[in-house]
This record gives structure tokens, C-alpha cells and sequence, in this order.
């Protein structure tokens, strides 16, 4: 019996003593092909997938084997946790394996805008030598907006309050005397309040219903002129059109996005910008991060094969079947 269907590139020392341990089906595009993916789903204990695999209500049904679904980092967006609890099948994670690569890249973003570093490089890549043009400002004595104070966000934040910058933060689930907060003297208070007082924005946001489109027109319209946006989390919340709106009226001053709405994103005016900064979706992409994620879901995923407990579990830590 096959155990184990992998349906995206995801590799590494850990993934190969899997794959010695286990009938494993390393299929790294299957991703782009559903009709196939249901097809081959019904024979296999175990599915690990990245975030472009589409785990969806009917993809579990069909998985009638499935004990475990791991994901191969923190969101679960693209993971339908209900169907899979419904089935009785484990959905494992990495809930904190790539929280210091995103914050990394977050702060590396801010940065960029800061100092408006990828303008500077291609204009002086032409021949140009346009100093004055380049005047950047200083992060030092600013604030950091932080919407979103989870994990990545708190360190996000720690990292800013290292370099000098005052935090303010929203979190509807985040206890105002809790020791984060605390420790990173940061104010919390509402989404307005932060946008508000933030020079710089930084979003750390699962996509929910309560999330999608958050930043649109009018929420980039509550920042200060003079602020930039950054978003690492997931690009669903940022309504795209209100936020090239809003850059070409001068609300805000850039921004820098690593996801968007729609992956890979079709041609847009954000690419003409010189104040926009974008990546394809990397902030998770560190050699140290990813070897941490696929080592974690590595060892749940067998764990649970084996008749095992989860360690890093969504819904609960062993089968319900």
C-alpha cells in the first residue's frame, strides 16, 4: 500500500529519510493537476503539501486512506481544516519554524522602502548617478505599526525595537498586559489608532473572511502620507486596485508586497512603480527555515503512520478514523 503522496518540491535531508522509510510518491508539480491529484489521493495514508496545493472539502473525501495531511508551513489557508477534522484526519504544520525568516524579510523590506534601495540599484545599474534623487529617511525614532502580533509579528517587532523604532500593535486576540507587549513597550489599541501613528505598517495576517480585502482604499487612506506598507502574510488581504489607487494619489509613500492576490499575479501597475518592492512569495525561503519545516513535518507525519501523536497539530494529534 502506498503511504505517502507529496504533491509540491519540498526536499531536504529530512524528506529524503522519509522517503527511504516510507512508499513515498514524490510528485513535485501534481499541484497543477487536480483531476490527477483526485485520482491518485484515494490509495495514500499521508499527504504533504507546501501552500499551492488546493486541499479542498472534496480532495479530502476522496482521501479515504488519509490519516494525516502535513503542511509544509504555517498557513492553513490553502488546507480546509474543517473537512479534514470532519474526516478524522491529523493536519500537521510549522507553526514557528519560519517565524525568524519572515521577520527578517519583513524588516529587509521596510528597509528597502526606507532607503528606496531596488530604485537605486536599477537607476544606477543604467549609468546614472542620481544622489539626491535616492535621499532616504531614517528608521531610527520611527514607528512601526505591527497589525497582526503573533509570533512573526513579535518578532518582527523585536527586531525594530532593536533598531531603535517605537511599536504599536493590533491584535483583537492579544491581551494588552501580556509579556510581549510588555517586554516590547508596545501600544495596542484598535487598527485605526495603529494606522494612524505607524510611519511604517507591517501585516502579519491570516486570510479569513474577517481578514480578506482588510487594506483597502479607504484603510490606506487612515495612514500618514509619509507611510509605507508592507505585507509578508498572505496577499488575499490587501484589495490590490485600492492599493495602486491609493499609491498613485500619494496616500501613502510605498510599498513592499512578498504575496499577492493571486499567485503568480497577472501584469499590474505595481511593477511601473518605483516605490513598490516585490517578491515572489520567499519570506518562509531561508536554507535554515525550510530545513526546520520539512524536518518538523517529516517526523509528524511518520509519527502518525506509525501509530504515533503529532507533535504540531492543527485540529488534534492522532487519526479519528
Amino acid at each position: 500500500m502506498p503511504d505517502i503522496l507529496i504533491t509540491e518540491n519540498i526536499i531536504g535531508p529530512a524528506m529524503d529519510a522519509l522517503r527511504q522509510r516510507f512508499d513515498c510518491a514524490f510528485e513535485p508539480d501534481l499541484w497543477q493537476q487536480p483531476d490527477r491529484l483526485f485520482a491518485l489521493i484515494p490509495e495514500f495514508r499521508a499527504l504533504i503539501v507546501r501552500n499551492q496545493t488546493q486541499v479542498t472539502r472534496e480532495l479530502v473525501a476522496a482521501g479515504a486512506k488519509l490519516e494525516i495531511i502535513g503542511r509544509a508551513g504555517v498557513g492553513l489557508d490553502n488546507v480546509d481544516l474543517g473537512a479534514a477534522s470532519d474526516h478524522g484526519t491529523v493536519v500537521g504544520f510549522a507553526p514557528e519554524q519560519t517565524t525568524n525568516s519572515v521577520a527578517e524579510l519583513a524588516l529587509g523590506l521596510m528597509l528597502a522602502l526606507a532607503r528606496m534601495i531596488p530604485a537605486a540599484d536599477r537607476d544606477t545599474r543604467q549609468g546614472n548617478w542620481n544622489r539626491h534623487r535616492f535621499t532616504g529617511t531614517e528608521i531610527l525614532g520611527k514607528t512601526l505599526g505591527v497589525v497582526g502580533f503573533g509570533r512573526i509579528g513579535v518578532s518582527t517587532a523585536t527586531k525594530a525595537r532593536a533598531l531603535g523604532m517605537d511599536i504599536v500593535a493590533y491584535d483583537p486576540f492579544v491581551d494588552p498586559d501580556g509579556l510581549n507587549v510588555m517586554n516590547l513597550r508596545a501600544r495596542l489599541g484598535s487598527l485605526d489608532e495603529a494606522l494612524a501613528q505607524a510611519d511604517f505598517v507591517s501585516c502579519h495576517l491570516p486570510l479569513t473572511n474577517e481578514t480578506r480585502n482588510l487594506f483597502d482604499y479607504d484603510r490606506f487612506g487612515q495612514m500618514k502620507r509619509s507611510a509605507y506598507f508592507i505585507n509578508t502574510s498572505r496577499g488575499g488581504v490587501v484589495n490590490e486596485d485600492g492599493l495602486i489607487r491609493a499609491l498613485r494619489e500619494g496616500l501613502i509613500a510605498g510599498a513592499a508586497l512578498d504575496v499577492r492576490a493571486q499567485e503568480p499575479p497577472a501584469a499590474s501597475a505595481l511593477a511601473e512603480m518605483d516605490n513598490v518592492v516585490m517578491m515572489p512569495h520567499v519570506a518562509a525561503f531561508t536554507r535554515e527555515a525550510q530545513a526546520r519545516v520539512v524536518a518538523t513535518v517529516c517526523r509528524d507525519v511518520a509519527a502518525v503512520l506509525n501509530g504515533e501523536a503529532a507533535r504540531n497539530y492543527a485540529n488534534f494529534s492522532r487519526p479519528k478514523k
